[in-house]
């Protein structure tokens, strides 16, 4: 196969020319493709066969010890000019980063098949779906693109009717450190990746293309690119909402993209339509629609168990490629926090010794398509996508931020978004409570200056467009011995409750100096055993606090030099008044 487009075949030559493989390959993305992929990394060693009678068809990938997760400091944004790739990114000029590419990329795929994997982001039909193709040597990568992505024959007839794509280029080259890159080059709409195999790097159609590369096109093209779940609340009267929530790493993004209603709350359904990317384009009526870029989950396993997250755990237990997770001596799969099991090798292939520390890598993975978890929506292949009530921004924090608040109105909102930070948990650092600023959730995977984002998130009330109300959640909020007061989990269904009554005008709220807030009373506790001190104590402002908080928000903002928005900036000083008249 090849393709009747010029400008995709001229580039895959010039990649061959480069590379100099023995083979090439286009992938058609048929699941007899996929299978003959699985038979030869089982084959190559690539992949290790797991117990087939409780885990059929599920697989395991150990990864070159260091090779286990995304290198941030290796990673960059190419622009002709630094300012445009701003202080949240790392910059090099572009020439230097080809110059420097084309010399790693030399030769390096001798011995082995180049393979051309066209795919989409997105329905295949959607409007508000983008394209692009992956040149790689991996077989690994090839097998999680299908699950990852829309990839093949569709993808590419797409790709030739739109006559436009994102190119990405990949190689895991001699996975040396020292020659590990991950570069991308927004106004070319290219991105090259080389020295690791580890899915961060090498899937190109996740964060370096739905995220870097399409936050750059969205700027220019009107809409929105997002590292944000999109869930769908039905009521037991059939009214569904859909929201887009926006969390950091560590703080319940996954649990609650796949909430399950507890028995407290019957009747209520949640519907997953994505765990970590939206794409939010305004409609003919003026309404911001989503969908999700991805066809699949790439997540974190350890702590997941049938408590804390139901869904996730019982759609791994088939048709699934697990990487750097441990093995029991029946040939599951184990990690840490599973609750079955025992470990027998762990993630490196040694027999397990607690000595060398877990057993699973703490950034073990699994690769599964979207339809296999119990909660999956088939609105997520509408081509139209889900019209958006509510966006939500959530952090970790002890004490500062309450369970729940409403900004005041769409540029306030840009300021909760742009503000969100949450505490390092012993177990990510060794150290508790130091705050980690981390913008709408984005601050790895934004394509571009944050000051530039944040101007653009705040162009769009110039538009003539039905904007979604803003709300900041935060279910870790702590008492003086250390414990959650909010249960989390399930239970968080009562906070999007409000938030959705708050959407369809059913719900009052406090006006604090931070934003608007439930009333004690108006959370649905009912069933719970929390008393109405907590419940206060939940949704307490301290303005001493916040006062504290927000100077540091706008050293932070200010920190963007004459980029910062003025408007963001007259949003601060509206905050910082009102907390002073507070206090």
């Amino acid at each position: 196969m090849s393709t009747t487009l010029k400008s995709l075949s001229d580039w895959v030559d010039e990649v061959a020319r480069l590379t100099r493989p023995d083979d090439i390959y286009w992938c058609t993305g048929s699941d007899s493709e996929y299978e003959n992929f699985i038979q030869k990394m089982l084959e190559s060693g690539d992949l290790v066969e797991l117990n087939q009678d409780s885990y059929p068809n599920c697989y395991l990938h150990r990864s070159d010890p260091s090779d286990v997760a995304r290198v941030e400091h290796l990673t960059f944004v190419c622009t002709r000019r630094e300012a445009d790739a701003g202080p949240n990114n790392n910059w090099m000029d572009p020439a230097e980063a080809h110059e420097k590419l084309d010399a790693l990329f030399d030769g390096c795929m001798q011995g082995r098949t180049m393979y051309v994997i066209p795919y989409c982001m997105g329905p295949v039909e959607s409007p508000y779906a983008r394209c692009g193709v992956e040149i790689t040597d991996s077989p690994y990568v090839v097998a999680n693109m299908k699950l990852m992505t829309r990839m093949g024959d569709e993808a590419l007839e797409r790709i030739e009717r739109d006559g436009t794509f994102v190119r990405g280029m990949h190689s895991t080259g001699d996975l040396d450190p020292d020659n590990r890159y991950i570069m991308h080059f927004p106004e070319e709409l290219a991105i090259r990746s080389i020295g690791s195999g580890y899915g961060g790097n090498a899937l190109l159609g996740k964060k370096c293309h739905a995220l870097r590369i399409a936050s750059w096109q969205a700027r220019q093209e009107g809409w929105l690119a997002e590292h944000m779940l999109i869930v769908g609340v039905e009521s037991p009267d059939g009214e569904v909402h859909y929201l887009a929530c926006a969390f950091p790493s560590a703080c319940g993004k996954t649990n609650l993209a796949m909430l399950i209603p507890p028995a407290s709350q019957p009747g209520w359904k949640i519907w997953t339509l994505g765990d970590d990317i939206a794409w939010l384009h305004p409609d003919e009526d003026g309404r911001l629609r989503a969908i999700n870029p991805e066809a699949g989950y790439f997540g974190v396993v350890p702590g997941t168990n049938a408590k804390t997250n139901k869904n996730a755990y019982d759609m791994i237990h088939r048709d699934t490629i697990y990487t750097n997770v441990a093995v029991t001596a029946d040939n599951e799969p184990w990690w840490e926090e599973k609750k079955e099991g025992e470990p027998a090798i762990d993630w490196r292939g040694r027999e397990y010794d607690p000595e060398h520390g877990p057993a699973a890598h703490p950034n073990s993975r699994f690769t599964v398509s979207a339809e296999q978890n119990p909660s999956y929506s088939s609105l997520a292949e509408a081509p139209e996508g889900v019209p958006i009530s509510a966006i939500v921004f959530g952090g970790r924090r002890r004490e500062l931020a309450p369970l729940v608040y409403e900004a005041k109105d769409w540029s306030h909102g840009v300021l909760v978004g742009a503000s969100v930070a949450s505490e390092t948990t012993a177990a990510a650092t060794g150290k508790v409570g130091v705050v980690r600023r981390d913008p709408m959730a984005m601050k790895p995977f934004c394509g571009y200056n944050f000051a530039d984002y944040w101007q653009h998130w705040l162009s769009l009330a110039d538009r003539p467009l039905e904007l979604p109300r803003i709300f900041h959640v935060n279910w870790f909020r702590r008492d003086g011995d250390g414990r959650f007061l909010w249960p989390g989990f399930g239970e968080n269904l009562r906070v999007l409750r409000w938030i959705i009554d708050r959407c369809e005008g059913r719900a009052d709220a406090v006006e604090t100096p931070v934003g608007l807030l439930p009333k004690p009373g108006d959370i649905d506790t009912e069933g719970l055993e929390i008393d109405p001190d907590v419940m206060e104590a939940l949704l307490a402002v301290d303005p001493a606090q916040w006062q504290a908080e927000m100077e540091a928000v706008g050293e932070y903002l200010r920190s963007f030099g004459e980029r910062a928005p003025e408007r963001l900036l007259a949003e601060h000083g509206a905050v910082m008044e009102k907390l002073a008249k507070a206090s």
